[in-house]
């Protein structure tokens, strides 16, 4: 490095990887500051530089006692050891600076004597205080994954009609004939622990009601009238829960529903196709379900507004991803267990960092926002201007609010051909969940609309219309 080059570096300040010492005595202060570097992207300390920015250097004295305890704090203090280069610097008054580059590790997390973890948080360091955070740096390293954490659900919460079909479809093996086989085939599998339970893969893809031991885990999707969020005004809402390949299904029925249909070239008494293909959000939903970070006790939550849909997914990108890279098709695993069951049909999976450059190919107008101070990322996916679209529906420039009229029409005839049928029938034919079903009729009885004649069992539904 040059002298202009180290000056340009001062002038900019400390920062996530430049640091400032005027002098170091303590060889344990420096270890820390070693490890903080080495857990996250790695840096430079620069010996011989105030936090001012000024440059006093060090004397010809000071520079053999520095390297020494550089030394030893690199190879004794800081466990792993770390490999890490210095150079001096001659300033125009005689005097040194060292630059003491720290790489970032590669066995990562690094501890100081003391067994604390220190991270860099903008100029300055802090310990890891939290087992999510310790988790998130040995699942950084592919030491630890989320996915294979211990859940509270036993074997007994497995949905037996889903793993014996998902059996017999992939693997062509019989549903075991008793629970211990059954247990040691889902650990065989690696869908459950030592200890009996499932693991988070096991319950987010077979568990029969997986929201019930994590609730955390679900997709919160809303529709909004204009472009912004609202705290009353809504068109359409809906918490979508179950097993993965459920949740999948009703967010893309959540979506489809909500998107304008166009003719696109067809004639005027076809069926209208959707503004956005399809095949957009069946990738863009894939990868917010599996990869997403399930250290992150949040919902994947679904927005759609006049002129975008959001998708946001908790979790930042991982290691060193970045927009760019995935726009290339570049990709880390975070949940390798989910990725390799995914993979074998349970959702539309077409290969490990193909799904944003597929987006993206079938709909150029897509965004991606990896916030990783909020600890969040966003897929914004445009929608033309409304004018633009040659509208297959009638009335479509109509926007309702706090409901749906064609769903409760659905509904309605349903209930006229079907008076005894049950909120679950009603969710499959209408192709919603038990929770819109429910609000719906609520909505209706509150109306006058629908009336329950007899009892919840014996009983059936009377429209009143």
């Amino acid at each position: 490095m040059k002298l202009d080059d180290l000056l340009n570096q001062v002038s900019l300040g400390e920062d996530s990887t430049r640091q400032f010492k005027v002098d170091v005595r303590n060889a344990d202060s420096l270890a820390s500051e070693m490890a903080a570097f080495a857990n996250c992207e790695g840096g430079t300390i620069y010996l011989g530089v105030a936090d001012d920015g000024s440059a006093p250097g060090l004397g010809r004295n000071d520079i053999a006692r520095i390297n020494q305890l550089i030394s030893n704090a690199a190879s004794q203090l800081v466990k792993s050891p770390l490999t890490v280069r210095t150079e001096n610097i001659a300033l125009q008054n005689g005097r040194v600076v060292i630059v003491l580059t720290v790489p970032k590790g590669l066995d990562k997390p690094y501890f100081d004597k003391n067994g604390v973890i220190w991270l860099k948080t903008g100029a300055d360091k802090r310990r890891v205080n939290s087992k999510e955070e310790l988790r998130r740096l040995y699942q950084i390293t592919d030491q630890f994954h989320a996915d294979e954490l211990p859940t509270k659900a036993g074997i007994d919460k497995l949905d037996k009609l889903r793993f014996r079909d998902f059996l017999r479809d992939v693997y062509k093996q019989d549903y075991p004939d008793d629970l211990e086989k059954l247990t040691r085939l889902l650990q065989n599998m690696n869908l459950a622990t030592d200890d009996r339970k499932m693991n988070l893969a096991g319950l987010l893809m077979f568990a029969e009601r997986p929201e019930l031991i994590k609730p955390q885990f679900v997709l919160k999707a809303i529709r909004y009238p204009g472009n912004r969020i609202h705290a009353t005004d809504y068109v359409d809402t809906e918490d979508f829960a179950g097993p993965l390949p459920k949740i999948f299904d009703d967010a893309i029925a959540f979506v489809m529903r909500n998107l304008h249909k166009i003719q696109a070239g067809r004639g005027v008494n076809a069926p209208g196709q959707p503004e956005i293909p399809e095949s957009v959000f069946e990738e863009l939903l894939v990868n917010a379900l599996v990869h997403r970070d399930y250290l992150v006790s949040a919902p994947v939550r679904l927005f759609i507004f006049d002129n975008r849909i959001e998708i946001v997914s908790p979790g930042h990108l991982p290691n060193n991803l970045t927009v760019e890279k995935i726009r290339t098709g570049n990709s880390n695993i975070r949940n390798p267990i989910l990725v390799s069951y995914v993979a074998k049909g349970l959702l539309p999976y077409h290969g490990l960092g193909s799904g944003i450059k597929r987006a993206l190919s079938e709909w150029p107008k897509i965004d991606f926002t990896d916030d990783r101070d909020g600890c969040l990322f966003t897929v914004t996916i445009h929608r033309k201007p409304v004018e633009e679209l040659m509208l297959a529906e009638k009335g479509a420039l109509k926007v309702p609010i706090k409901g749906q009229p064609d769903l409760i029409n659905d509904l309605l005839n349903t209930l006229r051909a079907n008076p005894t049928a049950d909120y679950l029938s009603l969710a499959h034919a209408l192709r919603v969940s038990e929770a819109t079903v429910k609000r719906h009729i609520q909505k209706l009885k509150q109306q006058n609309r629908l009336r329950r004649v007899g009892s919840r069992k014996t009983g059936h539904w009377r429209v009143l219309e």
